[in-house]
């Protein structure tokens, strides 16, 4: 990675090329260093931290045991609430504010460099902001849809079902006039109620107005 590229702030060379060496052993796939603020106190700063903005994370390297070795906070874009910055007399304090846990806070970073990390962190948390706008979008898309095609399966199913035969409906149908005085003649038949020649004759009679 070429460092002189994060060099256009008046950021220390040396402690850019320090922190690049090691933030390259840690960065995953698809990850790039955006922005690198440098500290600057009023005095000779031989170890100053350092903050620098990627595309997926915010670190705080913070050098101990007189630059021997470096701590490091390190927070995902989705874990921060927001950034803030202050400007002094000398300098600026450059602020994250985590979602949980304690804010955490870097003083003497040059008032410029401080704008920027400032403007490169916020563009960082709007994109994550509007990736998640989107996956929730689409993720409501797909739920709409699946409802609306079990809905069309429901509807399918109740328009399946096979409506009784007209033949039972015509079976259940009641009985016409004819047909009911027919059978009534014939009762009165049966119980001796009238003659043969009456039946006969009021069959005949009945059969004729068909």
């Amino acid at each position: 990675m070429n460092f002189e590229q994060f060099l256009i702030d008046e950021q220390d060379p040396k402690a850019v090329e320090k922190i690049l060496g090691k933030l390259n052993d840690m960065l995953t796939p698809g990850e790039e260093v955006l922005y690198l603020a440098v500290q600057k106190k009023p005095a000779v700063t031989l170890v100053p931290d350092t903050v620098a903005v990627t595309s997926k994370r915010l670190f705080f390297c913070i050098p101990g045991n007189l630059g021997l070795t470096t701590n490091f906070e390190i927070y995902s874009w989705k874990d921060i609430k927001e950034v803030s910055f202050k400007e002094e007399f000398f300098g600026a304090r450059f602020t994250a504010v985590p979602l949980s846990g304690e804010n955490f806070t870097v003083d003497y970073i040059p008032k410029v460099q401080a704008r920027k990390l400032y403007q490169f962190s916020n563009q960082q948390i709007d994109r994550l902001k509007a990736e998640l706008k989107q996956e929730q979008y689409l993720k409501e898309q797909q739920l709409r849809m699946e409802r609306e095609r079990e809905s069309a399966t429901l509807s399918e199913v109740a328009q399946a079902v096979v409506p009784e035969p007209a033949v039972q409906a015509a079976q259940e149908a009641p009985e016409d006039e004819m047909t009911m005085k027919l059978k009534k003649l014939k009762v009165l038949f049966e119980k001796q109620l009238i003659s043969q020649e009456e039946y006969e004759a009021k069959k005949s009679d009945i059969l004729s107005q068909f």
